[in-house]
């Protein structure tokens, strides 16, 4: 029987050209597509369908002065879009409107019950970008703009975000910090960049108990994350009780990671992901929509998006 997993994804992702040296490359998705097309993943995979973001659904989440000023950014070759690691070229717009499309196209298809769920394989990521501000190497939030996009167009009232990328997801919780619609949930190394996520940053106004921040210590592994899953995730979500399961699907945690200190495996993914699928389940009728955000070994992030995808697909 075909699978009920989809995989979101173009070529124009690999036109972003973040230049020589740069750990956010066009190989990550290079590598990955080639593991999931040799393990035989990739034909059991239902390929979705995808077209850019229109505007009007990128400014649900970001300010017109900040879509203005990227486009004009990569349109006009400036190259570096903050202090100096979120670089772009020409192609870089099209292919962030295209990432966005592909988190709204996993919308809709889940939201419809075509698919149980759907992984958007996609560059460049997003969960670092604020309302106003790229940076940490993303341009536009793709799993804001889908739960925007889902509060809208298919009237979630409650969409939850887990977010298990090592860093913490700066943009997000500012996009949401106010707002009760998105439940939104981080386990991250801390302190380490961006600085935020600390236990206390937990929602303001209506958004207020709204963000939950699991900080780890540095070397933390698969018991802290597993424990920290169990024991803080999954009783906030039965609480809160999602019509949507958004996940910020970084595999950077991985033990083998350049740019971060913690020890997970391929079997921390997995094990969080049928967690979730669980939670998923009896909540919300199994609607997942994950967005790859960080993963900079490329052995380590196939292998680990491979478990991530044979769970989904179980």
């Amino acid at each position: 029987m075909a699978s009920r997993t989809g995989i979101a994804y173009n070529e124009i992702f690999l036109g972003h050209d973040t230049g020589p040296g740069h750990p956010e490359r066009p190989a990550r998705l290079e590598s990955l597509i080639a593991h999931l097309q040799s393990c035989g993943l990739w034909t059991n995979l239902q390929h979705v369908m995808i077209d850019p973001a229109p505007e009007e659904w990128i400014l649900k989440a970001h300010s017109p002065d900040h879509v203005r000023f990227v486009r004009d950014a990569c349109l006009s070759g400036r190259g570096v879009l903050d202090d100096g690691d979120t670089r772009v070229c020409a192609v870089s717009y099209d292919a962030a409107l295209m990432a966005a499309g592909a988190v709204i196209a996993g919308v809709d298809a889940v939201m419809s019950g075509v698919l149980k769920n759907v992984f958007c394989a996609v560059r460049p990521p997003g969960h670092h970008a604020e309302s106003g501000r790229a940076m940490g190497f993303c341009l536009f939030n793709n799993v804001a703009v889908g739960a925007r996009y889902a509060a809208f167009r298919h009237s979630v009232k409650r969409a939850a975000v887990i977010d298990w990328d090592v860093h913490h997801g700066n943009g997000t919780q500012e996009i949401f910090y106010a707002d009760r619609s998105v439940f939104y949930v981080s386990l991250h190394q801390y302190p380490f960049y961006p600085g935020t996520g600390a236990a206390d940053e937990r929602g303001t106004g209506d958004g207020r108990e709204y963000t939950l921040n699991i900080p780890l210590g540095t070397g933390s592994g698969d018991g802290e994350y597993l424990g920290s899953f169990r024991r803080d995730v999954l009783p906030a979500l039965d609480a809160y009780r999602p019509e949507l399961i958004f996940i910020s699907a970084g595999f950077d945690a991985h033990r083998l990671d350049p740019l971060a200190g913690m020890k997970l495996t391929e079997e921390s993914f997995a094990e969080m992901t049928r967690l979730t699928m669980e939670a998923a389940g009896t909540l919300c009728d199994g609607r997942i929509v994950s967005v790859l955000e960080g993963g900079y070994h490329l052995d380590s992030l196939a292998r680990s998006v491979e478990s991530h995808l044979r769970v989904l697909s179980s």
